[in-house]
This record gives C-alpha cells, structure tokens and sequence, in this order.
C-alpha cells in the first residue's frame, strides 16, 4: 500500500509539474501572440502625431541633413507639403537650390539651404550654421545625413578614412546638429527630433562593423536624450530603418521588404510617437514589414542566431561585390 501511495504521490506531482510549465507556455505564447497584435495595430490602424504639434502651417522650421537625395529629399517634399518651412543641409550647393526652387514653387513655403560636406565639417562650420539657423524658429530636426562602407569590409583592412567619415557623419553629426536646435527648442518648450536609425544597430552586423556600431549609439543615445528631453517638451524618435531604395543602399528595385523612399518617409510622418515593431524608448518602425522584421528579430531565435545570419549575408555581399570589381578591372585592362 505504502508503494502504491508513493507512486500515486509521484505521478500527481509529476501531473503538477506538467500543468505549471504547460500554463508558462501558454502564458509565453499568448504574451507573444499579444505583442504581435500590438504592431499591427500600430503600423495599420493606430494615428501618430499630427506635425501641426511642430509648427506645421504656422511658421515652423524643419531643418534636414542629406536633404538632396533618397529620404532626406523626400523628407523635404513631405513635410513642405505639410507647409512646414525648409532649411536644406547638404554638400552639393546646385542640388540644394534645385530641390529649394521645387518646393517653394510647388508648395508655397519658404526655404533656407546651407552648404555643408558632414565628413570634412570643422567647429567653424558648425559655428556658421548654428549662426544661421539662430534667426528662425526651428521646430523639427531631421537628422538623415549618413554614410557606410562602400563594400562589406572585415575590420582590419577598412581603411582610416571610411571608418572616420562615418564617425563623423553618423555619429558626431548627429549630435552636433541636435546641439544647435535643442535650445531654442528648449525655450519653447516643444520640437521634434527624428535621427535615422538601422537595423545594423538593432543586431550586429559583421563586416559593417563600423556603420553597425554608429548605429547601435544612435539607438542608445536616442534613448537617452529621449528620457532628458521629454519633460521639456521635445519628443526623440530613433527610426528604425530596414533597406530602403536609395544610393547609399545601392538598391534600385523596391519590394515587398524594401520600400521606395516615398511610401517609407509617409510611414514615418504618419506613425510619429508611435513604436510599430521596436521595443526600445524613443524608437519607431514605422514601415509594416520592416515592423513585422523588427519584431521577429526580438521575438525569434537567439541574438547569436541573428548576427550568425547576419554574418552569412554580408560574407555572400562581399563575394559577390569582390567579383565584380574583379570583372571590371578586366575589362578595364582589355579596353586599354
């Protein structure tokens, strides 16, 4: 009798222990199931803020970095359509008169643009353009300035002057240019800081180590200065950005993962102050399958399996990348 109980005692523990684990799996996969539901709420049904907040139609400022090409300019466009006025920050001076005589004539709105290369920018430059944009009530800052190497590259044969530019551009811009408009913001006590953020700082990326790591800091610097700066009344928003058709990328066909400039800087726009697929402060994925993307990375598989992946991409980039160049070398050779 004493076995029988014993082993009637075993198995009603055993049940036991099979019912609480059953109940932490069915609670993991309902959490899961839950936050899933969450981002597709937010990137189709949910409304962000409207950027009449940040002076939209009544003599606002909207200052741009990269402002000639790919996302800056359409930033441009969207926002001007949105009669917000535009500062223009580039290095190219006959693309930003262009792109300044489009919007005012198309929309009606006032434009400044300031010449400015972001990889040879000394403290005088910056001095010269906080000098400039002193007179004007900047109510947004769009920080999209941005570059990468050119080719997937192992860290110890990129060269000095890669691994500075992109310092320079998407870490030290950045935060310079945010230093210039945070105290007039400050002072009213409103404004909108959006910084052009990566899935390269969202997982690791090898053999973009440099680019990857710039914007892992701008993710986590976001995120601070978010915390400082929303009891002033300054709302930061990191973007988390997948590919996007543009030059930097080098991708020229859009698909169902990769965006057009246009529909992506609406997502943006239309999704502000709202997280779509990111799960950090101050960060939105505003882009439906970017935001899908985002929240399998943080909800599928381990980290290592994500830089593991990410590790045979760029290793399969860089091959292909290599014979190409191999290939014009030799027809370069030939035509000679």
């Amino acid at each position: 009798m004493d076995k029988i109980a014993h082993f009637v005692q075993k198995s009603d523990c055993n049940a036991t222990t099979v019912a609480i684990f059953g109940a932490i799996g069915v609670a993991v996969v309902a959490f899961k199931a839950l936050s899933f539901l969450k981002v597709l709420v937010d990137v189709f049904l949910r409304s962000g803020i409207n950027v009449k907040k940040y002076g939209a139609g009544n003599g606002g400022w909207a200052v741009i970095t990269g402002a000639t090409d790919g996302i800056g300019k359409e930033f441009a466009f969207q926002l001007a359509s949105k009669k917000l006025n535009i500062v223009l920050v580039s290095r190219t001076e006959s693309k930003l008169k262009a792109i300044a005589q489009e919007l005012e004539q198309t929309y009606s709105v006032e434009t400044k643009h300031f010449v400015m290369d972001f990889t040879k920018a000394s403290e005088e430059n910056y001095q010269a353009l906080q000098q400039f944009l002193n007179p004007i009530e900047v109510t947004m800052l769009v920080n999209n300035v941005g570059t990468n190497h050119e080719i997937p590259t192992p860290f110890e044969q990129e060269t000095d002057k890669v691994i500075k530019d992109i310092v320079e551009v998407n870490i030290n811009a950045a935060m310079k240019m945010t230093k210039i408009v945070v105290p007039q913001m400050i002072t009213r006590k409103s404004g909108l800081i959006i910084n052009l953020g990566s899935f390269a700082g969202l997982v690791p990326t090898p053999y973009l180590s440099v680019y990857s790591g710039s914007k892992a800091f701008l993710s986590s610097w976001s995120q601070a200065i978010g915390a400082e700066l929303a009891p002033k009344g300054i709302h930061v928003q990191n973007v988390n950005t997948f590919f996007v058709v543009s030059a930097m990328s080098k991708i020229r066909r859009a698909s169902l993962l990769i965006p057009l400039p246009k529909p992506y800087v609406r997502s943006v726009l239309n999704q502000l102050g709202i997280s779509g697929g990111a799960s950090t402060p101050n960060t939105s994925t505003p882009y439906f399958s970017h935001a899908i993307a985002n929240w399998a990375i943080d909800n599928l598989f381990s980290r290592a399996f994500w830089v593991n992946h990410n590790y045979k991409i760029q290793v399969d980039i860089r091959k292909r990348a290599l014979n190409k160049r191999e290939r014009e070398a030799a027809a370069a050779a030939k035509s000679q």
